[in-house]
């Protein structure tokens, strides 16, 4: 197996990716809370959450979670979702 099949199927690249995330809310959320400039939280969080959630069920899949925890994660990314949709709406 190629080092990168071995990557996907062991989960690893879906827990860097999950790490950078995290990462990324935690600069943005400091860089806010400092200058007052950027992203404000609560433009930021459901997005980040909705890709945080499908990459948490992404990864319990590549566990051998069964169907119960990525339902609920994937149902909960798109209520994060929707949440995100909902406050960028012009109407």
């Amino acid at each position: 197996m190629s080092m990168m099949s071995s990557l996907f199927a062991d989960g690893v690249l879906a827990d860097i990716v999950l790490i950078v995330v995290v990462l990324e809310a935690i600069a943005l959320l400091a860089y806010w809370r400092w200058k007052r400039r950027g992203v404000a939280p609560a433009d930021l969080l459901p997005g980040l959450c909705s890709g945080a959630l499908m990459l948490l069920a992404l990864r319990a899949v590549l566990a051998g979670s069964g169907w119960m925890i990525p339902t609920l994660c994937l149902t909960a990314a798109g209520v994060a979702h929707l949440i995100d949709v909902t406050r960028r709406w012009r109407g």
